[in-house]
């Protein structure tokens, strides 16, 4: 079974190790868009999610059935009927999380892990734990994400699981990552780099030396960065890992933004874009339209900005993600608040802030506030 990244983006978490849908791109980590000051455009983009890109923006697993990720033979109906029980609990909240309710999926993943331990299926808790995980970092409760990645790890160790190993070792570098932990994270995705080499794994090599990429960013080594993006993209491309890829050239268009050179970020970024529409790779879209909107907007391409948000707000109602929503609602207020159109930017803070209550998520909604009250203070 192939393993995906939690966090980002940035996988960095990138977290797609569940079930399903391997098409997440690590994870915990896709925020950046349209801050106002280039500085936090920049801190934005160098870490979404990235749970989930790299915990998350993305490591790209063939998409398996879960019932066939879980299957374990049988040995009495009662043990049949807890593992059904549980396998149904962990395909509602793979839904749940795409939905945008990670607090539901934390529920559902916990309740199937008490019946996976009682019947002793560790391979089903490793997969439960990676989507525990990815809720988790979508929630902003990275030290419970890294305890169930570390949970991960310890399962893919005893069962001498090296792919898991690898992918569990580079959620954790993204989560350290996120948490300006450089020097551990760097030590982390280091280890998944060696695993990777000893057993000729190519993909988990491309995935490390693109997370070892992200180290060198958060540490400010643009350069380096570059470097070794390109080098983990020779990887990818050999193993036909096509969301990789495209997880990597956003984390390259990153860096070329962070650089102000807006010709190769744009070009890079719409690399991604097209890479992950012909997939149907939806995380990695919605990064690259996020990175592209920053881009455009910083050069005064604003009719370009709103053609993609535009999209992007398509894709999250065609997702029926609630949470995308309002990623796309806060980044048309970032813009027109940009663009000194205050009027209309209330109108999408207000409509953020309403999902934000619907998603139950506290700290979005305070920050969206604050936000708005700052600006209607002009």
């Amino acid at each position: 079974m192939k393993q995906q990244h939690i966090i980002p983006g940035q996988t960095i978490l990138h977290l797609n190790p569940t079930l399903k849908s391997r098409r997440h791109g690590l994870g915990i980590l896709n925020l950046a868009t349209l801050a106002t000051r280039q500085s936090r455009k920049f801190q934005f983009l160098t870490f979404s999610l990235l749970f989930f890109s790299s915990l998350f923006s993305p490591v790209v697993v063939g998409a398996v059935d879960i019932t066939e990720q879980l299957h374990r033979p049988l040995h009495s109906s009662v043990v049949r009927e807890s593992r059904d029980h549980a396998d149904s609990l962990v395909r509602i909240g793979e839904q749940q999380y795409n939905s945008g309710y990670p607090e539901k999926t934390v529920d559902s993943c916990l309740e199937a892990l008490e019946i996976y331990h009682g019947i002793r299926d560790l391979k089903a808790q490793g997969i439960t734990y990676d989507l525990l995980a990815k809720a988790y970092v979508q929630l902003g409760r990275f030290k419970k994400s890294e305890d169930a990645l570390r949970r991960r790890l310890a399962i893919a160790r005893d069962t001498q699981d090296f792919q898991a190993q690898i992918f569990a070792l580079n959620n954790i570098s993204s989560l350290l990552l996120q948490q300006a932990e450089a020097a551990p994270a760097g030590q982390a995705v280091e280890e998944a780099l060696t695993i990777a080499r000893n057993v000729k794994n190519i993909e988990g090599e491309g995935l490390s030396l693109s997370n070892l990429g992200l180290v060198s960013a958060r540490l400010g080594d643009y350069n380096k960065a570059i470097k070794l993006y390109e080098t983990a993209l020779s990887f990818r491309r050999q193993t036909g890992d096509v969301i990789g890829e495209a997880n990597t050239l956003n984390n390259l268009g990153d860096a070329y933004l962070v650089a102000g050179n807006y010709p190769d970020t744009i070009g890079t970024y719409g690399a991604a874009l097209r890479l992950a529409k012909t997939n149907r790779d939806r995380t990695n879209y919605l990064r690259a339209i996020d990175g592209l909107v920053t881009a455009h907007s910083s050069v005064g391409r604003y009719e370009r900005a709103f053609d993609l948000l535009e999209q992007r707000l398509a894709i999250a109602n065609e997702l029926q993600n609630t949470r995308e929503e309002l990623k796309s609602f806060e980044s048309y207020a970032l813009l027109y608040e940009q663009l000194g159109n205050y009027s209309t930017a209330r109108n999408f803070y207000e409509r953020a802030i309403i999902l934000a209550r619907t998603l139950s998520d506290d700290k979005r909604e305070l920050l969206l506030v604050d936000r708005l009250t700052r600006m209607l203070k002009r």
